[in-house]
């Protein structure tokens, strides 16, 4: 593997400078991806984990404007 990347390293350089940026681009995009898709499906999980602790009464509930005064303390 190693060996692969060292000859796609050396490649690369025939590219031209704008070639080279859209194959980083590229290569960015396909590490986000799978993050994305794992990230999502995490959040929905937790979504879900707090709303039925919400509906079973574990947890309270706490208004927005006390969220925001409380967070505008902790910046200032």
């Amino acid at each position: 593997m190693i060996d692969l990347m060292t000859e796609l390293a050396e490649r690369d350089k025939s590219l031209s400078p704008e070639d080279r940026a859209r194959l980083v681009d590229l290569l960015l995009v396909s590490l986000q991806e799978p993050a994305t898709v794992e990230g999502e499906a995490a959040r929905e999980a937790e979504i879900d984990r707090r709303l039925d602790a919400y509906e079973r009464g574990e947890v309270e509930a706490i208004p927005a404007e006390d969220v925001f005064a409380r967070a505008r303390k902790i910046a200032s």
